[in-house]
């Protein structure tokens, strides 16, 4: 029961929406905060870099199979049920949540988590380490391509090319410093994982946070009622049913190993929310993201509680086999 409840990070997460629509930040303080906003997610994804064995790549190069079918999963299936949804129309989905469900759909997957429930279920963890990782470091060029090309495709505007630009300096270049330092610094990263991870989340809260207060500034409460965040929930959820169900039972059918079947049914599922604002923040540099943002801040907490369940069913069957 305790692991349907909310994380330490969700609660956190809500407390920062709720300090942004009672307290937003404006004028030269939002400045500031912008400037060590973008610090603190350089920051981040160097230490990404630098926590990431070079050996854990190499290694999972060779299971090549398995994580081609997670990949295409992420960014593949995924962006195409987020274009299926487009069909809906904005009287029921208005359209800035219909491009936050859109930009949920070409995100890579999460790391922790999906290796966290790789583990709790049995599943092949080395392959859900190297599997999750090459899933952010490709969504570092793959997850704005997809946004210019879909959005575009909808007649949403899309980017233009300075955006992977920015992506490619401000979130891919501290990405690789970390990984070239990583033989010699690497070792002691990862030994201090309690003391560096405020890094992780503290910037995550400081990017929701600042995101929500532009958002309250033009009216981001005002313009949205329950019913269009309870259709995102349900969105969300439909969603998660669908990938869960494809990957479960797909895996089954290509002959995975029921270890291999584990890892492509918890890395191929889910969202990054790690990698998913921040660069919410550069490829929509200058324009509001609270709406943006919102749906995969929801759909964070359903693939957590969801598949916390599904992690103890695969588990409990692994103990009575």
């Amino acid at each position: 029961m305790r692991r349907l409840l909310p994380d330490t990070f969700t609660i956190l997460l809500v407390c920062s929406v709720a300090l942004a629509s009672l307290l937003p930040a404006s004028g030269s303080f939002a400045d500031y905060f912008g400037i060590a906003t973008s610090f603190a997610i350089g920051l981040l994804f160097f230490l990404h870099g630098a926590r990431l064995s070079t050996d854990v790549v190499i290694a999972g190069i060779l299971h090549w199979r398995l994580h081609l079918v997670i990949l295409l999963t992420t960014f593949g299936v995924f962006p195409l049920l987020g274009m299926a949804l487009g069909l809906i129309p904005d009287s029921v989905l208005p359209q800035p949540l219909y491009l936050g469900v859109l930009f949920l759909c070409v995100l890579p997957s999460t790391v922790q988590s999906s290796i966290a429930f790789t583990s709790m279920a049995g599943g092949n963890v080395p392959a859900a380490i190297c599997s999750a990782s090459a899933s952010n470091i490709f969504g570092m060029l793959l997850t704005p391509l997809l946004v210019g090309l879909l959005f575009s495709v909808g007649g949403h505007g899309g980017f233009s090319w300075n955006v992977l630009q920015n992506i490619l300096l401000q979130l891919l270049a501290p990405f690789v410093i970390g990984q070239i330092l990583q033989p010699w610094i690497g070792k002691w990263i990862r030994s201090k994982k309690k003391i560096l991870a405020p890094v992780d989340r503290g910037s995550i809260l400081m990017v929701v946070y600042l995101a929500f207060s532009q958002a309250v500034v033009e009216g981001l409460w005002q313009l949205y009622s329950l019913r269009d965040i309870a259709i995102v929930v349900g969105l969300d959820m439909l969603l998660l049913a669908f990938v869960l169900t494809f990957a479960m039972r797909g895996s089954r059918v290509m002959g995975f190993s029921k270890p291999d079947q584990i890892t492509i049914t918890f890395c191929g599922s889910k969202k990054s929310l790690a990698s998913g604002v921040p660069m919410a923040g550069v490829i929509f540099a200058g324009q509001s993201i609270g709406a943006i943002v919102l749906p995969l801040m929801l759909f964070h907490q359903i693939q957590l509680m969801v598949c916390a369940v599904i992690a103890q069913k695969y588990a409990a069957s692994a103990a009575t086999a």
